[in-house]
């Protein structure tokens, strides 16, 4: 096995990435590269929108471990100093959008499955390995992981390749955004008229800023919610009759969307909730699962993580690993350094070896 070739050819994939523009719902061509690269290295695959899945023969009586991670990316911010769709070499970076979040786990987890395949005789292999290069990730879109799933076979592990500086993020944040409306009734302000919608809705808003959830997480630390917009009122001489605002809760492993709705909703006096999904709940995969524990044997130490991933819509256990780091993700100048590719690929095998 030459670890170095297969880097190089992650490299190659990764830098045509790159330079193939694949913001959220516009993966068509990247999907396109993807594919052709897949097909030169004489591996099956199908096309599920424009996710990109690699399953071949699987024994029913073996369990079957999912590599996945996304091929969009968010646009690019403004204070870039250098074209985000120019893979650029520097030293050992590869600069370029996408590459960090999350191209260096996708490029990576693609050579680990073509490892897998051309060097294990299948009478040696232990288990079954599925592919999925999902789109649509960064907006948790419909036509993403969601599409892709149904046409899954029954996964028992996955490992999502996100940035985590190849430590396993065995617990995830959950993300609910709610919707708030406090109503009031419109009058003239000189004449003191009317009902204010905003102060209808102050109670309710500095409950919600002092409100602390109890179950902490050892992971995750604790639940949080924050009031991240607030919106009221046309013009100075009208009293609003409509308060709206918006509410950013980030959930730890105890605690499910549909419950903490509803516990919002019981403690507000004024003001209406809506959430616009349930579906992003916060994930966790048992220490002592097989796959958390052969990391741990490695060296490499299970952590918490507060960003979100695909793993929120993952009926199976899951746990983040990937070469980079979360805090170059949306970033300007975003890079992953060619060798934390190739030690993420050195990695994986040994992980996947026992």
């Amino acid at each position: 096995m030459d670890i170095k070739q297969y880097t190089n050819d992650a490299v190659e994939l990764l830098s045509k990435l790159i330079s193939t523009p694949s913001v959220s719902r516009e993966e068509a061509a990247a999907a396109d590269v993807l594919t052709d690269f897949i097909g030169k290295w004489g591996m099956p695959y199908r096309r599920i929108g424009n996710n990109v899945l690699i399953q071949e023969q699987l024994n029913p009586a073996k369990k079957t471990l999912l590599l996945n991670a996304h091929i969009d990316t968010v646009k690019p911010v403004a204070t870039w100093t250098r074209d985000p769709f120019i893979p650029t070499i520097e030293d050992d970076r590869l600069y370029g959008l996408g590459a960090n979040d999350c191209g260096g786990g996708l490029v990576s987890l693609l050579q680990v499955y073509r490892i897998w395949r051309n060097e294990m005789a299948p009478e040696a292999r232990q288990y079954n390995l599925v592919y999925l290069a999902s789109c649509e990730e960064e907006v948790s879109g419909d036509k993403g992981f969601r599409l892709a799933l149904p046409e899954l076979p029954e996964i028992d592990v996955a490992i999502v390749g996100e940035p985590t500086g190849m430590r396993p993020a065995i617990a995830e944040k959950g993300l609910m955004v709610i919707d708030g409306i406090a109503r009031g009734k419109s009058g003239h302000a000189a004449r003191n008229e009317g009902v204010n919608a905003i102060y209808e809705a102050l109670d309710d808003l500095i409950w919600l800023r002092d409100y602390r959830f109890k179950k902490e997480s050892p992971l995750l630390g604790p639940t949080k919610m924050t009031v991240t917009v607030l919106n009221s009122g046309t013009q100075h001489n009208v009293v609003p009759d409509e308060c709206h605002f918006v509410i950013d809760v980030r959930t730890n492993e105890y605690y499910q969307n549909e419950y903490l709705f509803a516990f919002l909703q019981k403690h507000m006096k004024k003001c209406e909730l809506k959430a616009r999904s349930f579906r992003l709940s916060s994930s966790h995969i048992p220490v002592g699962n097989p796959l958390v524990q052969r990391c741990i044997k490695m060296g490499l130490n299970p952590y918490g993580s507060p960003t979100l991933s695909d793993q929120a819509l993952m009926p199976f256990m899951s746990l983040k690993l990937g070469p980079g780091e979360s805090s170059r993700s949306h970033s300007a100048d975003e890079f992953i350094c060619i060798s934390e590719i190739e030690k993420a690929i050195a990695t994986y095998c040994e992980l996947l070896s026992a």
